[in-house]
């Protein structure tokens, strides 16, 4: 059967089911709803990281570097003089001279400038690298710490290749564009200027028009050609994109892959995609033989018409033929950078149209808005209490989608340092109480505070930093299981680095791993692979148990935080977590109620409401009440 449109339930709500032919086409290749900058917006974001307010060093770099362009190109330009006297000098000597320095001393200059030109234009490359370097190093953090303050509906949405390589082009498009400019657009309008001067001053202005014309007319043809071509270019990178991003799907992937015996599905869904790159590479190398050959027919042309008026010239008496290698070495000189014109224009366009994604993603806006001057949280005692951290719903209401609503006017208090765990059915909105603490999302209606504190109007970093959670779905990062437990407290003061790895160790036997780590090959320092994927579900659950003790935060959160252990394990880690909860506030969702049958409160939802709360005794007491009948019925089962 295919799937056509309609609606799935998942963990996040109720999501609609599309074709993945109208999710490439419709969530521009994976990076969902992400704007497109404009080229102007472009231009003058890249516009301060160029010239920035406050940093002086990059704007006397930049300087520097217009500063040796020009005395680059002037040395060019110079060159073809340094040969005209030459062969003039040599067109004059005596046969009976047995020596003659004039020729040989503006050969030897003409190879003395053509050095200093190329020292000059290198010594150039060098100082402006900062200049791209620092560009695309700021730009690149601020995205990457933009990305990772967006919402979870943006990351949820997103494809992680396909975000990756819009970021990775972005980059190169920066120093693309930045290099492009400095070193060969305004080189060349600079070059162009001098030679027709040139030309003007020395042979007359039907040679300067025929050079201004001759780059016109090179100019139109090349971005009209590379106009035409840019739409076999996107085809490329279409298909380039989707060819990566089907490639890293089934890496990720892999274990789905063989458990339903699909490689040769998998790598036909690859050919696919790289056939449709080869046919869109054809064409775009066909297109840019056309171009370059259209190219050299018009300066071939312009060449041949200007030498053939430098030797009327000659022959007429008016010049010398030292005149006419000038006008050949100053048209070979300018014909360098133009014969580049049509390769920049292609990518200045291509890397213009990568940074407007790139730049896009930092116009995307967070759902989860924070006001300008957020209030620090304040974990105090509350009404005389001498305890902390009391949390309360009020009036709570969310939903995933506008269509269907997980709760409805959740109302409850988690008193402080006190337990509470919520139970109900599969959807009916525990996992998303946890999600709306840790403002993942807000709330459409109600209110959500900590110590009668709106977590709405404090601090976003402190609120987190209170709170710890262990989840059902535990990632870790591929490396050591030392960095991923120890990734709990990066922010360990210079004293508490020392004793770090001991905090570890006592957090790992906390959770009732350290036996098991110490039992892998490379004990605490061993890699736990892409995701944890060499640990068993059991092994990442404690680990992240592990994580969160040694965060030691004032709310402890548990998502199904033993839904992976064995009936053994699982009563090693509740008797730790009941140790670790002790003295704090503690939410416990929770499937298997035996896991919270001890807790101080029990609140049963059902539909997005409060349909039972109280403690074990108190709620199984009612034989026709939701607790008692999942009570027996996971009994029996």
């Amino acid at each position: 059967m295919i799937l056509r449109f309609g609606w799935s339930r998942s963990r996040y709500g109720l999501i609609r089911v599309v074709p993945r032919r109208y999710l490439s086409e419709k969530r521009g290749g994976g990076l969902g709803e992400i704007p497109a900058a404009t080229t102007t917006q472009v231009l003058r974001n890249l516009g301060k990281y160029l010239w920035p307010e406050d940093n002086p060093q990059v704007k006397r770099r930049v300087v520097l570097s217009m500063g040796l362009l020009l005395g680059s190109k002037a040395m060019n330009v110079s060159v073809p003089f340094m040969m005209k006297h030459a062969i003039d000098s040599l067109s004059t000597v005596d046969a009976s001279d047995a020596v003659s320095y004039a020729p040989v001393a503006f050969l030897v200059g003409y190879g003395v400038i053509r050095t200093v030109a190329a020292f000059t234009n290198e010594l150039r490359n060098a100082v402006f690298a900062k200049v791209a370097q620092n560009a695309i190093q700021d730009v690149s953090v601020k995205t990457f710490r933009h990305v990772q303050d967006l919402d979870l509906e943006f990351h949820l949405g997103r494809n992680t290749g396909a975000l990756a390589r819009a970021i990775d082009r972005g980059q190169r498009g920066i120093d693309w564009v930045l290099r492009s400019m400095v070193f060969n657009v305004l080189p060349t309008i600079a070059e162009v200027t001098m030679v027709a001067t040139v030309l003007a001053y020395k042979f007359g202005p039907v040679f300067a028009g025929l050079s201004i014309g001759t780059v016109g007319l090179y100019a139109a043809f090349t971005m009209m050609t590379t106009s035409w071509r840019t739409k076999f270019r996107k085809e490329m990178n279409k298909a380039e994109n989707e060819a990566g991003t089907k490639s890293i799907d089934t890496l990720l992937n892999f274990e789905t892959v063989k458990y339903f015996t699909n490689e040769d599905y998998e790598a036909k869904q690859y050919k696919k995609f790289l056939e449709k790159y080869g046919a869109a590479y054809y064409n775009t190398q066909t297109s840019l033989s056309f171009l370059n050959f259209g190219q050299n027919v018009i300066f071939s042309a312009s060449l041949t018409m200007m030498m053939v008026l430098a030797a009327q010239g000659v022959m007429g008496g008016h010049f010398t033929v030292g005149d006419v290698v000038m006008v050949n070495g100053l048209l070979y000189n300018l014909s360098v950078p133009l014969n580049f014109l049509g390769t920049v224009y292609r990518e200045v366009r291509q890397s213009l149209i990568d940074m407007e994604t790139l730049f896009g993603i930092l116009q995307v806006k967070s759902k989860t808005t924070t006001i300008a001057n957020p209030a620090p949280l304040y974990l105090e005692p509350v009404k005389g209490s001498k305890r902390i951290g009391e949390i309360e719903f009020k009036d709570v209401s969310f939903g995933y989608t506008p269509s269907r609503r997980i709760l409805n006017g959740l109302s409850f208090k988690v008193p402080a340092e006190t337990s509470t765990a919520i139970v109900g059915p599969s959807g009916c909105g525990k996992s998303t109480v946890i999600r709306l603490l840790f403002r993942f999302y807000d709330p459409q209606e109600g209110t959500i505070s900590i110590d009668g504190q709106d977590i709405r109007k404090v601090d976003l970093v402190q609120l987190r930093k209170a709170l710890g959670i262990v989840p059902q779905d535990v990632v870790l990062f591929n490396e050591s299981v030392m960095y991923n437990i120890g990734y709990g407290r990066v922010d360990a003061s210079n004293e508490e680095v020392c004793s770090l790895r001991t905090l570890i160790v006592d957090a790992a036997k906390m959770a009732a791993i350290d036996s098991t780590i110490q039992s892998f090959p490379d004990g605490y320092e061993t890699q736990v692979g892409e995701r944890g994927l060499k640990l068993s579900g059991g092994e990442k659950q404690r680990m992240a148990i592990a994580r969160t003790m040694l965060k030691d935060p004032k709310v402890l959160l548990c998502d199904e935080a033993t839904s992976a252990l064995d009936s053994t394990t699982e009563t090693e880690i509740l008797r730790s977590l009941r140790s670790v909860a002790a003295g704090r506030t503690s939410l416990f969702i929770a499937h298997r109620l035996s896991t919270v049958a001890d807790s101080n409160q029990i609140i049963v939802l059902n539909g997005g409401k409060i349909v039972e709360r109280g403690t074990h005794d108190e709620l199984f007491r009612q034989p026709d009440g939701h607790y008692a009948a999942m009570w027996k019925l996971q009994q029996n089962s």
